[in-house]
């Protein structure tokens, strides 16, 4: 383990470092660079992950049964954007986390966006800290789904 990675695993709460083995997690990009460095990102933390390009082909992993813990997902995709496509996943009942990750700063398209149902939302680029606490809060809805 790199001094880097060291350190990162020391700030990563227990909750998220002891249970990030078992996380799955759908990166919804249509941009390939973009979807490397998300890929990286939640690779170096020990989440499994997939990756699909647009989101309608993230509705059909869901709706073929596939399930994940969290979704990380572009706003701007062509077929059907990350608004209509969180917005059907939670009309299909999908519970999952769902993070915007997008680089669009205006009020407005960011609240449709948060609107259609994302748990949050973060700016591009994403970083490992923000992607820690996007895994803070998925770790705070697990919780909470436990006790229900």
């Amino acid at each position: 383990m790199t001094t880097s990675n060291a350190m990162e695993a020391a700030a990563m709460p227990s909750s998220i470092s002891k249970s990030a083995a078992k996380i799955t997690a759908l990166v919804v990009d249509d941009d390939r660079t973009n979807r490397i460095m998300h890929q990286m990102l939640l690779k170096k933390l020990g989440i499994d992950n997939q990756v699909v390009v647009n989101g309608k082909e993230a509705v059909d992993a869901h709706s073929s049964g596939q399930s994940f813990d969290l979704i990380l997902m572009d706003m701007d995709m062509p077929v059907m954007n990350g608004i209509e496509a969180t917005r059907k996943l939670r009309s299909m009942g999908i519970r999952s986390v769902i993070a915007g990750v997008s680089s669009h700063s205006v009020e407005g398209e960011v609240g449709e966006f948060i609107e259609a149902g994302l748990d949050d939302y973060q700016q591009k680029p994403l970083t490992t800290a923000k992607l820690l606490s996007i895994l803070h809060k998925l770790a705070k809805q697990a919780t909470s789904l436990s006790f229900c």
